[in-house]
């Protein structure tokens, strides 16, 4: 049977089972690893490779051959994967770390799994035409929604009305600047908006002092990304001018929600968040589950739901988060032959390394490396304390450092090298497809759409590299220089 002639109910059962038994046998060897503390072991950069060829892939294959690649990038995936995870299981003899990655991967997938499931339970239906006003007020709502929801929640609550929204002249630049706004730039102020900032949190970052430190930043870089949206989507407005358009859009439509018992779903899934794994991922399934045999048959099909999308995510990402653990255990094992010593230099370090790789761990192995160039842990409350700058001056001469190689003293300043990591790492997730969790996935529902995506190179030379560059690089100027 094809893939998507499987019914919806036993494709979430399918994909529950799956990640249910991928739990029972990955999270006992972390758990028992832990005893013994998971240690990286040094890495030949080569092994790299793996993670540079799936990139590659996914960023040539769509050119040279789309057909031959839409069937079988499962399988480059998951061999290249395989690739990582053996040479980590039988030359590294480290299954630690490939469980620990195993266990990461399963709270991503069952996050975004739940997530896009209870958010396809839910249609909106805007009122109203797509004017280039409208379309801004929505992205600028979205990016506000992200602290509360999460990038992933919001993105995957308001894309599909947002295309619906859009749907008499939706382009790809539509989708674009819904992932620079929604999926990524929006959520800066929390720890609930983006994952780095939840680590961040966990290790002791007070909740409100990320929005304390970057708001005006958050401001800023959006002001000025849905500034370029404005004008661009206003020039290709003005070009839509036919009679049945108008006609159509001058009908509007009624503004409508269905599915709204959904929101006690994805309310379950957002507080499951602050949770412990396996019941944090217990619950996120079950809510999913709960949330997909509550809802009537004719929301789903009004929004157009099936699991390809998720399908297509869980499968690249299985690939991408096995081959990127030589690259980020090469990164923390080396961080100090990069030379990376100020604020500006952390700010475009993390950012760089968070547009290819997973974010949450570069901003985590940066934020140590930030930690060690003063001579301070990571997982001391009191060193933590003395970085943020809540320390009184006269107890930081009673701290015990963990190194008397100091390169940078405690400064009253010293938090800006937190805020640094912070604004760049979540930032810098819009860079490309594979830069933050939610942006596959919008681009996955777009295309399901029938919305025509740029390609992974398009993307970034087309839109990323022309509007985002030069905006961080102003920030940079104004904020780290």
């Amino acid at each position: 049977m094809p893939y998507d002639a499987v019914p919806g109910s036993q494709m979430i059962k399918t994909f529950a089972c799956a990640l249910s038994a991928l739990a029972i046998m990955v999270l006992p060897t972390a758990a028992g690893a832990a005893e013994g503390a998971c240690t990286v072991a040094p890495v030949t950069p080569y092994m790299a490779l793996p993670f540079v060829l799936l990139l590659l892939a996914i960023a040539l294959m769509p050119f040279i051959n789309a057909s031959w690649w839409g069937k079988n990038y499962p399988w480059v995936a998951l061999a290249l994967g395989a690739v990582s995870v053996c040479y980590y299981l039988f030359f590294l003899r480290n299954g630690c770390r490939i469980a620990d990655t195993a266990t990461e991967y399963i709270s991503f997938i069952a996050l975004i799994g739940s997530l896009f499931v209870v958010s396809g339970g839910i249609h909106i239906r805007i009122k109203g035409r797509s004017t280039p006003v409208a379309n801004v007020m929505l992205l600028a709502i979205g990016a506000a929604l992200s602290n509360l929801l999460g990038t992933t929640g919001a993105s995957m609550i308001l894309i599909r009305p947002f295309i619906r929204m859009n749907k008499y002249r939706i382009s790809g630049y539509h989708i674009v600047f819904f992932i620079f706004a929604v999926s990524n730039i929006g959520g800066l102020l929390t720890p609930i908006g983006d994952p780095p900032l939840f680590l961040g949190y966990l290790k002791g970052i007070p909740f409100f002092w990320v929005i304390g430190k970057v708001w005006v930043i958050w401001l800023f870089a959006l002001a000025l990304v849905l500034s370029v949206f404005y004008l661009m989507d206003r020039h290709y407005y003005k070009k839509v001018a036919s009679e049945l358009e108008r006609e159509i859009e001058a009908q509007g439509e009624k503004a409508l929600v269905e599915g709204i018992h959904n929101v006690i779903f994805l309310a379950i899934i957002i507080g499951a968040v602050f949770l412990k794994e396996p019941l944090r991922e217990i619950i996120m399934i079950g809510a999913a589950t709960a949330s997909y045999f509550s809802t009537d048959r004719s929301i789903h099909d009004g929004n157009d739901f099936n699991f390809l999308p998720i399908k297509e995510v869980a499968i690249l990402f299985a690939g991408i988060f096995a081959t990127m653990v030589p690259a980020l255990d090469w990164l923390e094992l080396n961080a100090g032959m990069l030379g990376i010593t100020a604020p500006a230099q952390f700010y475009w370090g993390s950012g760089m390394l968070s547009s290819f790789l997973d974010n949450a761990p570069t901003y985590l192995n940066f934020l140590t490396a930030a930690f060690g160039l003063h001579g301070l842990s990571i997982d001391d409350p009191m060193h933590m304390r003395a970085m943020l700058g809540t320390l009184p001056p006269g107890e930081i001469s009673h701290l015990h450092f963990i190194s008397t190689n100091v390169t940078k003293p405690i400064a009253a300043d010293s938090w800006r090298y937190i805020q640094a990591i912070s604004v760049g790492s979540v930032l810098f997730g819009a860079m490309t497809y594979i830069g933050n969790g939610p942006n596959f996935m919008v681009k996955a529902i777009a295309e399901h759409s029938q919305v025509k995506m740029p390609t992974f190179l398009g993307y970034m030379v087309k839109y990323s590299l022309p509007v985002l560059v030069p905006v961080y690089a102003l920030i940079w100027y104004l904020f780290f220089r």
